[in-house]
């Protein structure tokens, strides 16, 4: 089976990148090939790439408000960092990454795309100096824990949008002390797009 059978995404995938489809079938690729090679999926993930990776984190793009400052922290590959950056060319993503080759890669491929809204951090969140009106992470750590890095970099106004999974009614409750100590007190989870298995992101808003 050849890769771009393999990841052939699946019937109305492009209405959610719009004419930007072809950019996110090219980082499909990339991650097919270059991400294989390099260790940043599993050659497992390939034929499930679309479905629980690329449109797992394109469902999420809607929630972006118009122009915002974006920060992916711990993005890996760029998910779902690269992905809102090419659905949403209006945003100015922020990857932050602190592994020299993760960050490599991210940066072939945003050259190779072509894409002008993004920028690379290497770092680890609690060295990373910056305030984003939205801050994002994907399978990184436990909210508790993820929130502890990210909290500093959400601005005044702004949202942490952590991507979870079906763990994330017991995520909150365990990390309620810690939101306590925070004053965070707007704190959803939200479920987005028609995918056999919804996003589930957990929004806490400063």
């Amino acid at each position: 089976m050849s890769v771009s059978r393999e990841t052939e995404p699946p019937a109305g995938a492009e209405v959610l990148f719009g004419d930007q489809w072809d950019r996110a079938q090219r980082y499909a690729e990339l991650l097919s090939t270059w991400g294989v090679d390099r260790g940043m999926i599993g050659p497992r993930e390939v034929p499930r790439l679309w479905e629980r990776h690329l449109l797992n984190c394109a469902v999420v793009v809607p929630r972006l408000p118009r122009s915002a400052t974006v920060a992916d922290v711990g993005t890996g590959a760029g998910l779902p960092g690269l992905v809102w950056a090419i659905a949403r060319p209006d945003i100015a993503m922020t990857l932050v990454e602190p592994l020299l080759r993760r960050v490599s890669f991210l940066e072939e491929v945003v050259a190779d795309l072509g894409l002008t809204n993004v920028e690379i951090a290497r770092s680890r969140a609690e060295d990373h100096p910056g305030r984003y009106d939205v801050v994002t992470a994907r399978a990184v750590a436990a909210l508790d824990k993820l929130t502890t890095w990210c909290w500093p970099l959400v601005a005044p106004g702004g949202v942490l949008l952590a991507m979870k999974g079906r763990s994330a009614p017991e995520e909150v409750e365990a990390a309620r002390p810690l939101l306590d100590r925070l004053g965070v007190t707007d704190v959803r989870i939200a479920s987005y797009g028609e995918l056999a298995v919804p996003t589930t992101v957990v929004e806490i808003s400063r």
